[in-house]
């Protein structure tokens, strides 16, 4: 078991490192290190996750790749506009995001998104490559951004927008059959380039996102193989977050749930993507299904509808409608609106898995992380949707850390 090396240097790598939510985490570190900010939001920041031997702030080194050639003031600007940052952090926080501006590199662009506005030409260079020669443009990155800044570790996170559906592949069920794929330059999916790069060069991955990422089959194994921990997917922030909350309430009550209906509005360009149908389906999917398995109804009507509203820029609405049957057959109903910034509640889970992750790689643990599945809407290891379950299970491996 390894302790903290407080010298240690640890690089944060995100993928979508131009987009809101990784803006916000940005700025946020920046502010947290500067004592700007609390750590409001911040699952780590409380007992009794504070007696953890976790990486602290500071420790962090920020790079990333991107497929938009957006400066990150841009991005922070337009938050500023929107409410969601405060001008003077931006301001006080220049120095830090000019250092990860510089850290920066364009990414992969996936086969569903080459129409897409903004592109930088380089990435859409590297996209004309072979998936072997992808991946090692990306391995190459994660080894010269190490190298320049004497890092010890790096754990690379995605954060970017939501990829379109895939049906299922074949090669897609074993690490042998996606590496023969990989050989024979078949097209993959632009997050299962970027989890190969990192887990097949020791570095772990984050799959904040409802992009397949690790979670097939062959990466999990790849995990195994490369003896490294990783998480996912798809982060629970908001309305998905209230309905594990409020699921658990009616079954344990016994009242029949007879239709959840959900709308979601939101802006921005996460918003944008999912104007997209195949985009859409991807993240309908996994806010539904926990619903689903959490009131094991097969014959509860669920609807999740999103709808893009390009002036909410980047707030977010939610109003779910719940239909549910008493005693006597008394048939009620519970309404309600969630409004919110869902990068600014992403962010500092970001940071939460991030320093969580670290941690499981420096203790040596390998695959997915179980413990943190509270944390995500379609948790890899499976197991109760139940968030106040889930939040159990991450108590109880904190407890266990601390008596060792």
């Amino acid at each position: 078991m390894t302790e903290r090396n407080e010298d240690a240097r640890i690089g944060l790598w995100l993928i979508g490192a131009r987009g809101a939510v990784a803006t916000c985490t940005a700025y946020g570190l920046a502010g947290l290190i500067e004592g700007l900010l609390e750590p409001v939001g911040l699952v780590t920041a409380r007992e009794p996750f504070r007696a953890m031997d976790l990486a602290s702030y500071d420790q962090f080194v920020l790079g990333g790749h991107d497929i938009c050639t957006r400066p990150l003031t841009r991005s922070a600007g337009e938050l500023v506009a929107t409410g969601i940052l405060k001008a003077d952090l931006v301001t006080a926080s220049s120095g830090r995001a000019a250092a990860f501006e510089a850290n920066l590199r364009p990414g992969v662009i996936d086969d569903a998104d080459v129409g897409f506005a903004d592109l930088d030409p380089e990435a859409q260079r590297l996209s004309s490559l072979a998936p072997l020669e992808r991946i090692a443009r990306l391995r190459a990155d994660f080894d010269e951004f190490e190298e320049r800044h004497g890092l010890d570790r790096t754990i690379v996170v995605n954060v970017a927008s939501t990829e379109a559906v895939r049906e299922p592949r074949e090669e897609w069920t074993s690490l042998e059959l996606f590496e023969s794929a990989l050989q024979a330059g078949e097209s993959q999916p632009a997050s299962t380039l970027y989890a190969y790069a990192a887990l097949s060069s020791g570095r772990p991955y984050v799959n904040f996102t409802p992009s397949l990422g690790a979670t097939i089959p062959a990466l999990q194994q790849l995990a195994e193989r490369s003896k490294l921990p990783h998480c996912g997917c798809d982060g629970k922030t908001g309305e998905t977050l209230v309905k594990t909350v409020l699921a658990p309430l009616f079954v344990g009550r016994n009242l029949r749930v007879l239709a959840w209906q959900g709308y979601n509005i939101l802006g921005n360009r996460d918003g944008e993507v999912l104007a997209d149908p195949l985009h859409r389906q991807a993240k309908i999917k996994s806010k539904n299904d926990a619903l689903k398995k959490l009131l094991g109804d097969p014959d509860a009507h669920t609807y999740v509808g999103i709808d893009y509203v390009p002036s909410l820029q980047d707030w977010k609405t939610a109003w779910d409608f719940i239909h549910f049957e008493g005693f006597l057959g008394a048939k009620m109903s519970l309404q309600f609106t969630w409004m919110g910034s869902d990068s600014a509640l992403a962010a500092p889970l970001v940071l939460d898995l991030v320093r969580l992750t670290e941690y499981a790689a420096r203790k040596g643990e390998v695959g997915a992380m179980k413990q943190v599945a509270s944390f995500f809407k379609s948790p890899i290891t499976g197991g109760s949707h139940d968030f106040h379950e889930q939040m159990r299970e991450l108590l109880v491996y904190v407890e266990r850390q601390r008596r060792r």
